[in-house]
């Protein structure tokens, strides 16, 4: 073996054979394969981040509209949620777009954000004192299978 490789460098022959460069080719074309779709899914999950961030954003709003109203959520809407965070429900169509669901009580609420981006929702819905985050795309962007985000 050893004497084969000396005799192949001595006889001055140089370069890479096509097996070699199609192994290689081969490798780098399954990095790829594996790479690009990950990148891709990092970047809807970017995207989604802003929704959950605006998400906690009114949700903090709806907490202080509850402390200016004795405790209470009710008649809580997007235009309240506005006037104390003035981010929420901007009239920009590229930022998250937050809804008040249905009509809040006195201690329950829901709040649903989609992201522009992406097409995904989020909720965050306050039942008897306790907080569900929940997503309706389990398994997509930044919404984990468990359909649970926080």
């Amino acid at each position: 073996m050893l004497l084969k490789l000396r005799k192949r460098m001595a006889s001055e022959e140089s370069g890479f054979t096509l097996i070699e460069l199609l192994v290689v080719m081969l490798i780098i074309g399954i990095l790829a394969a594996i790479a690009i779709p990950t990148f891709f899914n990092q970047k809807e999950k970017a995207n989604d981040a802003d929704a959950k961030s605006m998400a906690h954003t009114a949700q903090t709003a709806m907490e202080t509209y509850s402390v200016d109203h004795n405790g209470t959520y009710a008649l809580a809407d997007g235009a309240a949620l506005h006037a104390i965070e003035n981010t929420v429900n901007d009239t920009d169509a590229t930022k998250p777009m937050v809804t008040v669901v249905g009509t809040p009580n006195a201690t329950d609420y829901q709040i649903h954000v989609t992201s522009p981006k992406t097409g995904n929702s989020f909720d965050i819905t306050r039942t008897g004192g306790t907080f569900s985050f929940d997503c309706l795309t389990g398994g997509q962007g930044g919404c984990p299978s468990s359909t649970k985000w926080g």
